[in-house]
């Protein structure tokens, strides 16, 4: 019997640390807890956000109008076993960096570039998270969703979802009202090709001694890396990169480039190239300068940090005011990589 509980208390439940609290609120443990929220009485027309471990969103207010749906399934799976990949199937309310913990100690190649991202596995697919040269897309097999107005389950291949860069269908339409990811399947390799060009990968790995590096090597780099620039939220209220890099046609970064020699950029699959964000908010002076509660961090400027005491609102205009700082020096839009719920 599922439990629907009022005024719940979120601060545990988002990585910004806010005192924010839900009108309704209730805990999924497998797909039968879904057919009961189903039939009962408060789920209706009331507005509702699914929440894995709130490590993507910003709530704008203190108090959300509406019906939060925690994911906290659990379970890893081996679907197939092949010569030299294999096949797992993830519930969605499994821990996302534990998860790549556990298939790095396995030997299963292809998800050690994205260690120690927050968050759970069923959020991974809405941002199609990537770090370090690597997309979950990239791995990707398919995903069980729960359709909240049929209350039927079905399988969305890669088609399906739209994946884009730090987006998917699930964030950019209406299905993300409908759909409960249920569980993810992933591609993974007995004999991985790693990915060590993207960022400071290699110079950490040399900074370690290590010339012949194997997945777990990678993994600890890409940590280490991590650990040095992000805060940690436990300690200091974020939640990761706030923004996205600005995507733009080649004949614009060359602009840009010769505008700005420092200009620090990566091509991308298209032909088209990648802004670093964090570089650009740089340049505005932004980094590590705090406002009152809020701020930019001094490690990485890509980081919108709580200090302690600030407000959704605070937040969010910190975050408006950055945007357009950007905007104004370089005439690119930074488009936010947070979901933001009002």
């Amino acid at each position: 019997m599922i439990e629907i509980e009022r005024n719940v208390y979120l601060k545990e439940h988002n990585s910004f640390g806010l005192d924010v609290f839900a009108a309704n609120y209730v805990c999924i443990r497998n797909q039968h807890d879904l057919n009961e929220l189903l039939e009962s009485d408060v789920f209706g027309d009331s507005k509702k956000l699914v929440l894995g471990e709130g490590s993507n969103v910003l709530f704008i207010n203190d108090y959300f109008e509406g019906l939060v749906i925690h994911i906290a399934t659990k379970g890893i799976r081996i679907a197939e076993n092949g010569h030299d990949r294999v096949i797992v199937e993830v519930a969605a309310g499994e821990n996302w960096s534990a998860f790549v913990d556990q298939m790095v100690s396995q030997g299963y190649g292809g998800v050690e570039n994205l260690s120690l991202i927050p968050g759970s596995v069923g959020a991974a697919p809405v941002q199609n998270i990537g770090a370090y040269g690597v997309e979950l897309k990239d791995s990707f097999v398919s995903l069980k969703v729960f359709d909240l107005e049929t209350g039927k389950i079905d399988s969305l291949g890669p088609q399906d979802c739209e994946f884009g860069y730090r987006t998917s269908v699930f964030k950019t339409t209406p299905l993300k009202e409908r759909y409960i990811i249920l569980s993810v399947k992933f591609r993974l390799s007995k004999r991985p090709k790693l990915k060590l060009d993207y960022g400071a990968v290699r110079q950490q790995l040399e900074i370690s001694g290590i010339s012949n590096p194997g997945i777990g090597d990678v993994s600890a780099a890409i940590k280490q890396i991590r650990q040095s620039k992000l805060p940690d939220p436990k300690v200091l209220g974020n939640a990761g990169s706030f923004f996205k890099n600005p995507v733009v046609h080649s004949l614009v970064y060359a602009q840009l480039k010769k505008e700005h020699p420092n200009l620090v950029a990566n091509p991308d699959e298209n032909g088209m190239y990648k802004i670093a964000a964090g570089w650009l908010i740089e340049q505005t002076g932004c980094k590590g300068k705090r406002v009152d509660h809020v701020g930019m961090h001094e490690n990485q400027a890509l980081v919108l940090v709580n200090y302690g005491g600030a407000s959704g609102s605070e937040l969010f205009h910190h975050a408006m005011k950055v945007q357009y700082a950007v905007k104004e020096k370089f005439g690119l839009q930074l488009d936010l990589e947070v979901n933001i719920i009002s």
